[in-house]
């Protein structure tokens, strides 16, 4: 076997032992059963997953097959041959060699991206002519996975890769001079990171994929320039770009990379992957590399990571056939004001619907008899008992309305919002889930939901607190006000969860599945999953609260709603109440599952699958005896203290 076949065959063995499972399988006996148990060590942390019946076979095939590559893979590179890198001026930052093995050091035992098999599948495919695009928000592990990659490759392609840090004052002639360096040397392996601060690089990016990538080698460009990839994807790398995006960190991962397994943490953070690294508290970590932790903190991650994305693009965007209602605003010094305002009006919008929906239209006087009869001495408090309810709703509705009205009276029209929302959508900060209506042809309603939870709620929580600091507030007791305040911030949290629940599970369904919110008249679904094919669904609750109560599932139990959805959607198949408490099955049918459990099981939409051994599947509830009047009474016997 030539030294070329050879390599092209550690390549195929690479790109396979990268997609088999590692570790390997124990066998333990409970109460006189054996069970198995799949075991690895990944981030210097043991894990351990239960194999159901079938599943141990399968598996223990997988780690074999994983052995014999491996075994196969060593001994075709013991007879490569050492390659000798020839000494190389370079115009752009390059590392090769030893710099590369020390690059990579530092994150050998971090945690894998979930997106990371895509850039191993590229790397180790036979397809040439086309390049890799990692791109997506700052801090959401871009240069890390170049880093991981350069660590995991093989010594052969390892003496064959070159990382190139791009600079601002390097541009696309001095790349080229280089690449073809690179190449010439026998280099088949380059990683180019930042490389959208190269000013010409949106107008001349085929010439890595027309030129090098058909040359054969295998270049992977990254930035945090998503708009820039975006550009250059319609037009220079149209159809000749692998795209792999990073901005959308979901629970399961941030819990897996992190080792955070709570939905309020991942709340108050989520969306980066700095929280594991910093000390909140330390009031002197740079606020452009920290996570969501204060107003100030998000403020300066839009402005450097989202504002200046937008600016930088327009800047070295020549043709100009995109966003060209921005250019106004951008030579006009106004687009990061006006980002910001959009952002924030989002948040309005969001923070009116919890305070209207969800808090002071019915459930003020509820928090006023809870707050009054609470338990704890403590929390207890009359503060609300004095305050008239829709003047306070008025008063923070109207707070509001002002602050969008004066943001509306600098210049910012439709055409810029519009722009604005296409920007952050290929940015991947919001994504449209709409809401549909139990009545068959009423068109869906635009529902936005954001996928950084953590600058989502630091904004909340700002607005929060700068809406109490109304006189009608200030006249209470800093005690009283605090309460308030937490009620409040609870409920935006019950609102986020919401959020977070319907965007992942939107974006784990496949083609066969819709995931939407249902209103009717008087209440809603929060989230409902369609089954096209089977002409079935399931129904779902979804509530901030660890305590089980009646209350929670009086939708789910309503014989009207079920009918109308049934006549619609086909059968319920289930009823779920998604919550932070514990997993438990009533009697009427209607499943409590843990929400944090939900989303690590996420992206399967096989809810009856993926629950715990023991919990069964339930037929459609309409089709029950339900004692309704009963139920109410339940109802209205817990009411007070939900």
């Amino acid at each position: 076997m030539d030294d070329l076949k050879r390599q092209e065959k550690i390549q195929e063995l690479e790109r396979q032992i990268a997609g088999l499972p590692i570790g390997y399988i124990s066998k333990k006996t409970i109460n006189g059963k054996v069970r198995y148990y799949h075991q690895w060590t990944e981030n210097r942390k043991k894990h351990s997953q239960y194999l159901r019946d079938g599943e141990m076979e399968v598996l223990q095939e997988q780690i074999d097959r994983r052995k014999s590559l491996q075994a196969q893979l060593k001994e075709l590179q013991s007879g490569m041959p050492k390659a000798h890198q020839p000494k190389l001026d370079f115009e752009t930052s390059v590392i090769a060699g030893r710099g590369l093995e020390a690059m990579s050091q530092g994150v050998k035992d971090w945690g894998l991206r979930d997106c990371f098999e895509q850039l191993e599948e590229y790397l180790y495919s036979k397809e040439s002519d086309r390049v890799c695009l990692i791109f997506g928000l700052r801090r959401t592990g871009k240069t890390t996975m170049l880093r991981q990659a350069i660590g995991r490759m093989a010594k052969e392609n390892l003496s064959r890769t070159a990382y190139i840090k791009a600079r601002r004052t390097d541009n696309m002639a001095m790349m080229n001079r280089d690449l073809k360096k690179l190449f010439n040397a026998g280099f088949r392996y380059v990683f180019i990171d930042e490389v959208t601060l190269m000013e010409d690089f949106i107008d001349s990016a085929a010439l890595f994929s027309d030129v090098f990538a058909t040359m054969g080698m295998k270049i992977v460009l990254s930035g945090t320039d998503s708009l820039g990839f975006w550009l250059a994807m319609d037009e220079e790398l149209y159809d000749r770009a692998k795209p792999i995006h990073t901005t959308f960190i979901p629970y399961r991962e941030y819990s897996r990379l992190l080792g955070i397994d709570s939905i309020d943490e991942y709340i108050r953070y989520g969306g980066t992957l700095r929280a594991g690294e910093l000390a909140f508290d330390d009031e002197d970590v740079n606020a452009q590399d920290a996570s969501f932790r204060d107003d100030e903190s998000t403020r300066r991650y839009i402005d450097t990571a989202i504002c200046k994305n937008i600016q930088h693009s327009l800047a070295c965007y020549e043709s100009g056939g995109h966003f060209r209602h921005l250019y106004s605003l951008y030579e006009a010094g106004e687009l990061t004001s006006a980002i910001n305002r959009i952002i924030e009006d989002m948040n309005h919008r969001f923070l009116i619907s919890v305070l209207t929906d969800d808090f002071l239209s019915h459930d003020l006087r509820l928090t006023a008899a809870n707050l009054r009869k609470e338990r704890d001495p403590e929390k207890r408090t009359e503060a609300l008992d004095a305050i008239d309810t829709e003047a306070v709703t008025r008063r923070l509705m109207e707070l509001l309305d002002i602050r969008n009205k004066e943001e509306q009276s600098i210049g910012i029209t439709t055409a810029h919002i519009i722009e604005i929302k296409q920007y952050l959508a290929a940015l991947e900060l919001i994504v449209d889930c709409p809401i549909e209506s139990a009545d068959p042809g009423i068109e869906p309603v635009e529902h936005i939901l954001f996928t950084q939870p953590g600058m989502r709620y630091c904004q909340a929580q700002a607005l929060v607190h700068s809406l109490l600091k109304d006189e009608q507030f200030s006249a209470l007791s800093e005690y009283d006000k605090m309460q308030i305040t937490g009620r409040i911030l609870e409920e935006v949290r019950g609102r986020m969860m919401e959020d977070i629940v319907l965007l992942e599970t939107m974006k784990a369904a496949d083609k066969d599945h819709r995931v939407f919110k249902l209103q009717f008249e008087a209440g809603e679904f929060d989230m409902v999953i369609y089954d096209q094919k089977e002409n079935s669904c399931e129904i779902f609750e979804i509530k901030h609260s660890s305590k089980q109560v009646p209350l929670q599932y009086r939708h789910l139990v309503d014989e009207d709603k079920c009918q109308r959805t049934e006549r619609r959607f086909g059968p319920i198949q289930g009823r779920y109440i998604l919550y932070r408490g514990e997993d438990a099955q009533m009697e009427n049918g209607v499943q409590y599952w843990n929400v944090e459990n939900y989303l690590k099981a996420l992206p399967t939409l096989d809810i009856v699958q993926v629950q715990e051994i023991g919990m069964q599947s339930i037929e459609p509830l309409c089709k029950r005896t339900i004692a309704t009047k009963q139920l109410q009474l339940e109802i209205e016997k817990h009411r007070l203290s939900f």
